[in-house]
């Protein structure tokens, strides 16, 4: 998965923390949720404006910079 299609770092933007892109919704937000007990349906259902795909791409994220 290109996590770039999904995930995006702007100054201007939470002062860089990595967001789902054409949101405010950080992606350790995400992680954090999911670490948390939260399904990928709840967030779904609780951010609307985010996709599966944004979701699978925050935990590609998170695997990658794990990697680092």
């Amino acid at each position: 998965m290109n996590c770039q299609q999904h995930i995006v770092t702007d100054q201007k933007v939470l002062y860089g923390k990595p967001v789902i892109k054409k949101t405010r919704i950080p992606v350790d937000l995400i992680l954090e949720k999911l670490a948390t007990g939260d399904t990928i349906e709840d967030l779904l259902n609780a951010y609307p404006n985010i996709t599966r795909d944004d979701i699978n791409a925050c935990l590609f994220y998170a695997a990658a910079d794990f990697k680092d």
